[in-house]
């Protein structure tokens, strides 16, 4: 009976050896899943964000622990420095930037599109931009060329989109003379 008893003990404690190691490697593979999903959901969230259909930039991006809404605010700044840049924000100009910020995930309710009304609704201080502006050189100058390539297209083609959404002065210039201004600092930049 002593002998059964010390069978029966080791049984019971190689069982629970074994589920112990099982459970230590389904937490590991549950681990991993869940890595997994949450850089598939990041991935999405700058495919969405940046529109970009090209899955090798996108992945780099990934890799750089870059999320949608700081790319979201890379590309939102240079808007509102140029609808600001004659010291009024017009009606077009706003809707021009509302619905290049929706294109971009930025969604009336979230905290990115209260921060961008804000934004709208009184010109921020000077600091953001020079804060953009550092970070943009220094996000460029780490990514690989065709990805910043990507970038600073995108980026220049909507902020003149902002810009020509004002008309100008008497609607004869799309683009106002401190907006030019704004839109040669932004390309200097990036």
């Amino acid at each position: 009976p002593k002998m059964a008893t010390v069978k029966g003990d080791l049984r019971k404690s190689a069982k629970a050896m074994e589920e112990s190691f099982f459970a230590r490697e389904n937490e590991k593979l549950l681990s991993k899943l869940r890595q997994e999903a949450e850089l598939e959901r990041r991935r999405d969230a700058l495919k969405e964000t940046l529109q970009i259909k090209n899955e090798t930039i996108l992945d780099r991006l990934v890799e750089m622990d870059l999320c949608a809404e700081t790319i979201a605010a890379f590309t939102v700044i240079p808007l509102v420095e140029v609808a600001w840049a004659d010291g009024t924000m017009s009606s077009k100009e706003r809707a021009a930037i509302l619905n290049g910020a929706a294109e971009r995930g930025i969604l009336p309710g979230t905290t990115n599109y209260l921060l961008l009304e804000n934004w709208l609704n009184m010109k921020p201080e000077p600091k953001l931009f020079e804060l953009w502006q550092h970070y943009s050189r220094d996000l460029l100058t780490s990514l690989d060329p065709e990805t910043a390539s990507e970038l600073r297209a995108r980026t220049m083609s909507r902020t003149k989109a902002v810009a020509e959404a004002a008309g100008g002065f008497l609607g004869l210039n799309k683009i106002s003379d401190e907006e030019q201004a704004v839109l040669d600092l932004i390309e200097e930049t990036i």
